[in-house]
């Protein structure tokens, strides 16, 4: 059983010519595919099992992210199901010399762990240990009930 922090994973993309739009900003079907890829890593770290994505929550590109900059991903479990896990997900357009960041999406995930035949399987209760993960926690709680 995992606790909230634990869950907790930073990865960063290099936004490159061929992650593109016409605009020269980082196309949102890459952002959406980095968010789902990290999100599932975060679930499955606290599932111990393959996550698959059941639900994305507001989905909403807010600012770009012009190429030869960083998107940055945060993400982390903070609430189970029987067989779900719900993840915050957010991204940020960082300064890639400076460490600068500015969000630029916020959105929550909701996973599915499976066993090996593809079927739904139990995950453990997430722990929330410290005020660190009570704070994680709360604002996603906050952020998804704003939604």
């Amino acid at each position: 059983m995992a606790s909230i922090s634990e869950t907790y994973i930073e990865n960063r993309e290099r936004i490159q010519p061929d992650d593109t739009n016409n605009y020269g900003a980082a196309h949102g079907g890459n952002i959406m595919r980095w968010m789902d890829e990290i999100g599932a890593l975060s679930a499955m770290r606290h599932a111990g099992e393959t996550c698959v994505t059941a639900h994305v929550n507001n989905l909403d590109f807010r600012r770009p992210v012009p190429q030869g900059d960083t998107c940055a991903i945060v993400a982390y479990a903070y609430e189970t199901g029987r067989t779900s896990i719900r993840v915050r997900l957010q991204a940020f357009h960082e300064q890639p010399r400076t460490g600068e960041r500015e969000q630029t999406t916020d959105s929550y995930f909701v996973f599915v762990a499976i066993d090996e035949d593809g079927e739904p399987t139990e995950v453990p209760d997430l722990t929330v240990e410290g005020d660190r993960c009570e704070q994680l926690r709360d604002a996603a709680l906050a952020g998804e009930a704003g939604d």
